[in-house]
C-alpha cells in the first residue's frame, strides 16, 4: 500500500474525520449550553447570539466546506487521472496538517492574527495541489 494514489486518501479521510469531530463537538457544547440555561436551542438556528466559544466552532466547522473543497476535488482529479505524486501525498498533509492547527487556534483563542498566519500552511498544501493539477492540464 505504498503507492501514492492510495496514501493521498489518508489526508483526505484525516480532513473528513476532522470535520465530523467538530460536528459533534459543537453538538455537544450546544447541548451544553442549553442545559446549563445559558442559551435557549432557537439562537442557533440563524447562529445568532450564539456564546462566543460556540460561535468559533460553528464558524470553524463552516470553514471546512471552504478551502478543503479543492483538496477534495484535486485529489480526486489527480487520482482519476493516475498522476498523484509523493508531493501530492506530501501536500496533502501539510494541508491537513496546518487545518488541525487553524482549527485549534480558530476554536480556542481570539488570536484572529495568528489564525491568518497559520491558514498559510494550508493555503500552501492546497496551492501545491492545485499547481500540479493545472500541470496535468497543460499535458506536462
Amino acid at each position: 500500500m505504498s503507492d501514492p494514489r492510495h496514501l493521498v486518501l489518508w489526508p483526505v479521510l484525516a480532513q473528513i474525520g476532522l470535520t465530523f469531530g467538530l460536528y459533534v463537538w459543537l453538538s455537544a457544547a450546544r447541548l451544553l449550553a442549553v442545559r446549563r440555561g445559558e442559551v435557549e436551542f432557537g439562537c442557533f438556528e440563524f447562529g445568532r447570539d450564539e456564546p462566543a466559544p460556540i460561535a468559533r466552532i460553528t464558524r470553524n466547522l463552516s470553514n471546512q466546506f471552504e478551502l478543503p473543497v479543492i483538496l477534495f476535488a484535486c485529489v480526486a482529479l489527480l487520482a482519476a487521472l493516475d498522476r498523484v505524486t509523493w508531493v501530492d501525498v506530501a501536500a496533502a498533509w501539510l494541508f491537513f496538517a496546518g487545518r488541525v492547527i487553524h482549527t485549534a487556534v480558530q476554536t480556542l483563542t481570539n488570536d484572529v492574527p495568528l489564525r491568518g498566519r497559520v491558514f498559510v500552511i494550508n493555503f500552501l498544501g492546497c496551492a501545491i495541489l492545485v499547481a500540479h493539477l493545472g500541470l496535468v492540464a497543460l499535458g506536462r
